[in-house]
């Protein structure tokens, strides 16, 4: 078990602001926390197809969408490209203009709202992991109504840090609204995100939502508010 607070970063994050360190073991561990699940659901993804797992799971497989269109013209073609760059650990500013400005992220450890929380957000991966990326997904894409469109992408993540790989499944939800997302949640080993409605207490899930937009209000100002990495 990793302690609290780190002392020392040891390589690669020996260059980390020391700020940081006690964030770290605390996303290695609920990611940690998730690990035997995404493990069981090897046995899953070993079932896709072979030409899906020779392309490297860049294309994609919809499993149902609705107004009519056909595989390779939803929403989801335009979206899917960035969202992989953002998990990779390989995202521009150009990626991030899938949002809209207002849009909201949500995970189980962070709540961003505005595309510079979103930012720090994604940029602070490559900070936290030697590799990041989603490995497998499948997507649905369904509209909710005129110019909005719900998008489903059952997915398995990869992580590397301090030489551990973890891989962890989960559950992202796009809510687009004119092309755009306006909120984005990821649900890790696909259990909604806890809150004042998901928890059972709602003193509870209120915590829930404190904790992770002071967690990502601190990310924010170590990531320099959301300043894109000069190249």
């Amino acid at each position: 078990m990793l302690p609290i607070v780190v002392s020392k970063l040891p390589a690669p994050f020996s260059f980390l602001p020391m700020p940081l360190s006690p964030l770290l073991p605390l996303r290695i561990r609920v990611l940690s926390h998730f690990l035997p699940s995404s493990i069981q659901s090897k046995a899953k993804y070993s079932s896709m197809e072979k030409e899906q797992r020779a392309k490297g799971f860049q294309d994609f497989k919809y499993r149902g969408v609705t107004g009519g269109r056909v595989d390779g013209d939803g929403i989801a073609d335009l979206i899917i490209p960035h969202l992989l760059k953002l998990y990779g650990s390989s995202a521009t500013a150009r990626d991030f203009e899938i949002y809209s400005p207002n849009a909201i992220f949500e995970d189980p450890l962070m709540c961003a709202h505005g595309v510079k929380q979103i930012k720090s957000a994604f940029y602070s991966l490559p900070k936290l992991f030697s590799e990041s990326k989603i490995v497998e997904y499948t997507v649905e894409e369904n509209s909710t109504g005129p110019g909005k469109v719900e998008i489903l992408i059952d997915n398995k993540q990869h992580y590397k840090i301090f030489g551990k790989a973890i891989d962890l499944v989960s559950l992202i939800r796009l809510k687009v609204e004119e092309g755009k997302v306006v909120r984005h949640e990821d649900w890790w080993d696909r259990k909604p995100l806890k809150n004042r409605e998901t928890a059972s207490l709602a003193l509870t899930g209120r915590l829930s939502e404190v904790t992770r937009r002071a967690s990502m209000l601190i990310t924010h100002v170590l990531m320099g508010f959301g300043k894109d990495p000069s190249n």
